[in-house]
């Protein structure tokens, strides 16, 4: 019979009672979640430049010599925290190849340019939610489309729920620490960017043909 992995819960608290072989599995645990970030994140231009394996297991290395204090005071639940600190090396990345300017999207004081266009066209993609049949494919190019149009005119704190919501696809929990707020103000945030995206799209189906 196959023994259960142990969830993230139950390895945290063995790294807490002094478990290293926990640590390892703990962090590799939660790799593709973090190159799939670094991934939507990383600016195509520093793509030849940088690989985002590399940037993840940089990020690893540091959690791993961070993690024992983190499992005594547990600040954020344990992928935000992590993913903080891929951001941070990310957005250094950033900064120092391509002289970006800094601002800020809720605690994530450390910011990165824009979406990138590969990743801005798989939200529209995701959020255009029409089949993907042959015979509707002409559809479903042209709602992206909209869509995308529409995600481009939307502020950039509505843009970043969605994004943090349907391309990392982050929990609503895991939403609330990133960005600093309480879940049900990230669900109100959530649902007002949707419901913004929708007027878009409808005020350019009424002005159109």
């Amino acid at each position: 019979m196959k023994t259960r992995e142990p969830d993230t819960e139950q390895l945290l608290e063995a790294v807490r009672n002094g478990d290293d072989s926990a640590r390892g599995r703990l962090l590799d645990r939660h790799r593709p979640r973090l190159r799939k970030m670094v991934t939507l994140r990383l600016d195509r231009r520093l793509a030849a430049r940088v690989d985002p394996s590399d940037v993840v297991q940089e990020a690893l290395a540091e959690a791993d010599r961070r993690l024992s204090d983190y499992a005594r005071e547990r600040p954020l639940p344990f992928y935000p925290w992590l993913r903080a600190i891929a951001w941070e090396r990310l957005a250094k990345l950033h900064r120092r190849h391509l002289h970006s300017q800094r601002r800020s999207v809720g605690r994530e004081e450390v910011a990165l340019p824009a979406l990138p266009d590969e990743s801005a066209l798989e939200l529209a993609d995701r959020l255009a939610g029409v089949g993907a049949s042959p015979s509707e494919q002409a559809l479903r190019e042209e709602r992206c489309r909209r869509v995308r149009e529409a995600l481009d005119r939307l502020a950039e704190r509505d843009r970043e729920v969605l994004t943090l919501r349907y391309l990392e696809q982050l929990s609503t929990r895991e939403v609330a620490a990133v960005l600093g707020l309480s879940e049900g103000a990230v669900k109100t945030r959530h649902t007002r960017a949707l419901q913004r995206l929708h007027a878009l799209l409808a005020g350019e189906h009424e002005e159109g043909p």
